[in-house]
């Protein structure tokens, strides 16, 4: 009988402790979706950003060259979710473009959004038969559009504001702005000064300020000029780019820029992907090589 009692009570003691331990998985599942998180995925010389809001939605922004992104997708998704909400096209540009087609081919994706610039590469015409195929709703970002991420996120798309099907691939790039509470993020793709110059006639003051600016062009001097960054005022600046890539990357005039405004550098090259989370006042860094 004592052993019977024995035998109970280790088999309660046991179902117990897995209840607490479903119990604290699921408060941390819950503490997780009530922050926004972004991460910029350290996939060499190129553009690949994550972005999942408080309530779960999912976006990625640009996939960066092939074969680099489903192992950083990995560790900033869960390795059951096959689905991501929407797909945002900066630019048709093989550093950018490069690794959809492994994203298409593991995820369904709900949506993706393009700037209108075009490319004749046979990557850039492989993704567009692809997405075709796939039947996957296919739009053009244009300024004024917001898209609603759920949980107060929103991502506010300011440029381009007219057609850019004949423009130079980098003037043309989508440029947005991701806010959630006292945090934003100034996401410009490979925008150029050019583009910057149109963005900052456009905007006043409070439109653009961010707490944090993805750097364009991988920190390239045709972009990051002053006045841009002088209206951004962002405390943080974050530059993807690759381990001696050979553009130089990010070049010293960029860097010069960014320190001249007290803009603190955070680079993929040098702490691997960067994951900022936040919960709409406090945000928090972590890295991942």
């Amino acid at each position: 009988m004592f052993k019977k009692v024995k035998k109970y009570g280790l088999f309660i003691s046991v179902f117990l402790l897995l209840l607490a331990v479903i119990f604290i998985l699921y408060l941390d599942w819950q503490s997780s979706h009530r922050k926004l998180t972004f991460a910029m995925l350290n996939i060499g010389q190129g553009d690949a950003l994550f972005i999942e809001s408080p309530t779960g939605t999912q976006i990625l922004v640009d996939a960066g060259p092939p074969k680099k992104i489903l192992s950083a997708l990995a560790r900033v998704m869960s390795p059951f979710d096959r689905h991501i909400d929407g797909v945002i096209i900066t630019n048709p540009d093989q550093d950018h473009i490069g690794g959809f087609s492994d994203v298409l081919s593991l995820y369904k994706v709900g949506k993706v959004f393009e700037p209108g610039t075009i490319s004749d590469s046979k990557t850039f015409q492989n993704l567009q038969d692809e997405i075709k195929n796939k039947k996957i709703p296919k739009f053009l970002a244009r300024r004024g559009m917001r898209l609603h991420l759920g949980g107060g996120a929103a991502l506010d798309i300011l440029f381009p504001d007219r057609d850019v099907s004949l423009w130079d691939t980098n003037d043309g790039s989508i440029v947005a702005k991701l806010s959630y509470g006292e945090t934003s993020m100034m996401l410009t793709g490979d925008a150029s000064i050019k583009t910057e110059k149109i963005i900052l006639a456009a905007n006043s003051d409070n439109q653009l300020q961010s707490t944090i600016l993805k750097v364009g062009h991988h920190g390239s001097r045709t972009s990051t000029s002053n006045s841009f960054v002088k209206m951004i005022a962002p405390a943080y600046a974050l530059i993807s780019d690759g381990q001696k890539n050979k553009y130089g990357h990010p070049h010293k005039e960029t860097l010069d820029t960014l320190v001249q405004f007290g803009v603190k550098v955070m680079r993929t090259d040098l702490l691997g992907t960067i994951i900022m989370k936040s919960d709409g006042q406090n945000l928090k860094f972590s890295f991942n090589k």
